[in-house]
Parts: C-alpha cells; sequence; structure tokens
C-alpha cells in the first residue's frame, strides 16, 4: 500500500467532504460549515481541500481518456471473442473512428474534463476570498493549473468546446467557444499560474501540480498550437518551456531519467521516481479504476503474477507496432511485451488442456472432443475471422492471437483487479523528446543541444543504441517506444498528420 497517498490524497479528501457535510440535524447548531472565515488557512488546509480535483482525474483517466486516445491509435487493439467484448460495437467504432456520442468511454472523458473544471470553478473564489499569503497564492496557482490542464484535455479530445471560469447559480454558460479562444485561455492561466506553483518535487507535492509540470503541459500546448490554434510560431516557445525542466534537472538533479525504466511503471512507483512530473494517482485499495492486467492479461497467467481476479486478455498489439520495438536488441523496454511461449517465473511451461474444437473452433475433423495440451503461447498476428462482429475467435487460437504489453506491472498486493500503478501523464523524457520535436519543426537549438543529441539521452536511460541521424517519422516511432500506452498515442499521430493512415 502506498503510504504517502493515503495520507496526502485519501484523507486529506475525507477530511474536506466531512467539513462540507455539515449536520444533518437541522436543530443543531452547524460547526463543520466550509465558510472562509474558518477554512483553509493553513497550508494543509488548502492542500485538503484541493483533492478533489485530482481525484477526478484519476476516476476518469483510464476509464475515458485512456481509452480514447490508446484505442482510437495504432499501438493496441480490443477485440471481441466469440461476442465477448464486442459491447454494441465500442471498441470497434473506435478503431475505426466512427464512434458516436453517447458511447462510453467519450462520454466519460467529457465528464473528466468539465467535472474537473466544475470542482476548479467552485474553489477558486473560496481560496481567493483568503487573506493572501504564500499558501493562499499557490493554492490558487495549483487550482488555474489544473483548469487548464482539463480545458487542455477538453480541446485536444473535442475541439470547440464551453468556456467557463464561474460556478453555481450565477455561472455563465455558453455553447462552443472556438479551439483558438481556448488555447489562448489556457496559455494566459498557465503563466499566470506557474510562478506561483511550488518548484519542490517529491513526495510533499506528487500528484499535485508544479512549476515543472507547468511547463512541461505548457511546452506540449505550444507543440500542439497548428492543431489548436491554426499557429506555427510557437514553436521556440515550446522550447524555452522545456529549456526551463531542463535547466532544473540539470542544476538541482531534481528531476531526472530515472535509471530503471521498466520500474517506472510498477504498483508502487511513486515520488521516488524523478522522470515522473505528473501522474494519475491510484491505489489498489482506495484510490481506484485503473487495472490494465485486466485487460492485457490472458487468463492462465493468474498464476503467474499472484492475481486476485481473472484476466480477460481481451487487449493485443498490432504486429507493425510491435516491430518499433524490435530495431535494437539491447533496449530495455522491449521487456514490456509478453511474446511466444509463457513460462511460469520458475521456467515451468504455462500449460492447457482442452479439445480439438476447443483449441479451435473451426475443427472439422473426426475426433471434436478429443482432448490436447498446449503450452500458453501468443501469437504476433491478429486475424479476424468476422471483422463486423470484430471477432477472433472464442477458443485457444482466438484468445491467444496478439502480443502483449506489461507495461504497468501486475499488482498482487490489490484485493481486487484494481492496480496501484500510477499512470504518468507528465514525464521528463516526454519533454525532452517534446524539445527535440520543436527543434525538428524550425525552432532555435539552445543549451548546446540539438534533436538528436537529446533523441539519444532518452535512448540511453533505456540501453539502446545512439541514432546517428533522426528525422520525424523516427521520431514518432521513438515516441511510441518510449511512451506507449501513456494516454498521448492519438494525440501524437494526429501531429504527425498520421492518425487516418
Amino acid at each position: 500500500m502506498k503510504k504517502y497517498k493515503i495520507q496526502s490524497l485519501v484523507t486529506s479528501i475525507a477530511l474536506s467532504f466531512l467539513l462540507l457535510m455539515g449536520c444533518t440535524d437541522l436543530d443543531t447548531p452547524v460547526v463543520s460549515e466550509l465558510t472562509p472565515d474558518i477554512f483553509p488557512i493553513t497550508e494543509e488546509d488548502f492542500v485538503v481541500i484541493e483533492g478533489p480535483i485530482f481525484t477526478n482525474l484519476s476516476q476518469y483517466y483510464m476509464q475515458g481518456i485512456w481509452f480514447c486516445q490508446e484505442c482510437t491509435g495504432d499501438g493496441m487493439v480490443l477485440t471481441a471473442n466469440g461476442g465477448n467484448w464486442y459491447d454494441a460495437g465500442r471498441y470497434y467504432n473506435h478503431h475505426h473512428h466512427t464512434w458516436t456520442a453517447d458511447q462510453r468511454f467519450i462520454r466519460e472523458a467529457w465528464q473528466c474534463c468539465y467535472s474537473g473544471i466544475s470542482k476548479c470553478n467552485s474553489l477558486l473564489p473560496l481560496f481567493e476570498a483568503q487573506q493572501e499569503s504564500r499558501f493562499q497564492k499557490m493554492g490558487i496557482a495549483e487550482i488555474r493549473t489544473m483548469r487548464a490542464f482539463y480545458y487542455f484535455l477538453a480541446i485536444d479530445m473535442f475541439g470547440d468546446v464551453p468556456l467557463t471560469t464561474t460556478f453555481g447559480k450565477d455561472a455563465e454558460v455558453g455553447g462552443r467557444v472556438a479551439r483558438a479562444t481556448v488555447f489562448e485561455f489556457i496559455e494566459s492561466e498557465l503563466k499566470a499560474a506557474i510562478p506561483d506553483l511550488n518548484g519542490a518535487t517529491g513526495t510533499t507535492t506528487y500528484g499535485r501540480p508544479t512549476k515543472w509540470m507547468g511547463y512541461a503541459l505548457l511546452a506540449k500546448l505550444y507543440l500542439n498550437a497548428p492543431i489548436y490554434a491554426g499557429r506555427s510560431d510557437k514553436y521556440n516557445d515550446a522550447v524555452a518551456a522545456c529549456d526551463a525542466v531542463i535547466t532544473e534537472a540539470q542544476t538541482n538533479g531534481t528531476i531526472a531519467l530515472d535509471a530503471d525504466y521498466l520500474k517506472e511503471f510498477y504498483p508502487d512507483n511513486g515520488p521516488q521516481f524523478k522522470d515522473i512530473l505528473f501522474p494519475a494517482i491510484y491505489d489498489g485499495n482506495n484510490i481506484k479504476l485503473n487495472y490494465p492486467a485486466r485487460y492485457w492479461l490472458h487468463k492462465l497467467l493468474r498464476t503467474k503474477y499472484g492475481l486476485p481476479f481473472t484476466p480477460s486478455g481481451c487487449i493485443r498489439t498490432w504486429p507493425e507496432f510491435y516491430d518499433k520495438f524490435t530495431i535494437d536488441d539491447t533496449d530495455v523496454r522491449q521487456q514490456i511485451w509478453l511474446t511466444g511461449k509463457q513460462y511460469l517465473s520458475d521456467g515451468t511451461p504455462i500449460m492447457y488442456t482442452t479439445t480439438n474444437k476447443g483449441y479451435d473452433a473451426r475443427y472439422s475433423g473426426s475426433d471434436p472432443n478429443g482432448v490436447v495440451t498446449y503450452q500458453l503461447e501468443f501469437t504476433k498476428t491478429v486475424e479476424f475471422r468476422n471483422l463486423d462482429k470484430f471477432d477472433t475467435g472464442d477458443d485457444y487460437l482466438g484468445w491467444t492471437q496478439g502480443y502483449r504489453c506489461n507495461k504497468f506491472y501486475p499488482d498482487a498486493t490489490s484485493p481486487s483487479r484494481d492496480q496501484s500503478n500510477d499512470i504518468p501523464v507528465l514525464r521528463y523524457a516526454d519533454v525532452l523528446l517534446m524539445k527535440a520535436e520543436a527543434i525538428m519543426r524550425g525552432a532555435s537549438p539552445t543549451m548546446g543541444q540539438t534533436a538528436l543529441s537529446l533523441v539519444n539521452m532518452v535512448r540511453t536511460r533505456a540501453k539502446a543504441s545512439q541514432f546517428t541521424s533522426i528525422d520525424l517519422n523516427g521520431l514518432l516511432d521513438e515516441r511510441a517506444r518510449e511512451l506507449c500506452f501513456e494516454g498521448w498515442r492519438r494525440n501524437d499521430l494526429i501531429r504527425f498528420g498520421k492518425w487516418e493512415d
């Protein structure tokens, strides 16, 4: 259990809810009402009351934002197996870009954005009414940064969106506002908030926006300016925002590319990883709705990973996406994949006994009930037996098609399918790759760094060989290797003009 998370989020949010609830006896004087006179005052008070704007992200990030970003990209495919997981064509439609407005993940992505924005709008007046102090200014900056972040997600996914900064009965909520206008609002909010954000990293600020999260988000906003605002004049600004983070890393060492790439995504990841600038926080016991093992792992892997549930194994990767990881045998990022024959941790083959018909439902021989035993083996190809139903077959062969991603390592400590792996939303590695991209798109190099040297910094941490040259296609592939399934693939493909390929 991540004790620091329980302390900083769960307990804090519980306290804030108690303060907000008041009492049920109408004849009893209200002593727990949240008012500017009594709350917030101390730094801890400000942190407590902000809790819901962060747990809102965790509630919807994987079950909404993540699926919309990744299931519509070129990396993963969630297939049906004899009708299982077809779900009225939900995943088929995401993959084919034929979704409808009422589909679950579209709806939940919208709820993530506007529930977060609403919470931020409700808290700002309370914070602004307090006596000015460093804590008060920092709290206001954190709320404005999170509101900007939610608006960033909104314009990235929906284009023109409603823009409101007020809350309650007097809130002004109109129709959709031009994406470029919201872009300018996000930019102004981040630039205004960053000076008052905390510059500290580690346990005290983990899960909250710091200066470095603000700069990383600003860089991502500028990098996408041609898409969001029709502007190609922001690449030097993107480099400047990246340089603020890089300077902190080089000067104080509070930000870095951690030596162990794989452990950065384990269930016990957290503030000890200097690469993570801002995460969506999860805890298998308290902050739930994150279960990658459920989706990626075959049911026969339950014993190997000591899981309290049987995985569904409905997601697999496309062969062409996997091939991006095979250009260098020393690249540790290859190790996130489960391929070929599977074994228990002690080397024992994972075996499966079924019938000829259970092995392949298309079996037409004379002994359909004949017993056969096979070793669990994932094949590289993904073959549809019924494309209209996105069906790869409800049998042994159908369920073992496609290589599986094990990047967010299974959580054997959780009592359920919910995992404690935090999902990094913004990372230092992404900042380095964003700076490289901005330079390749026309920005002036700074700090003695080139696009090639920046990409090679990321590859060095991955123990991959150094590139001798780099172009935009090569950079997109490197972003796939470094950031796969962290919720940015759709964003990247659109920016590189590849999303409809």
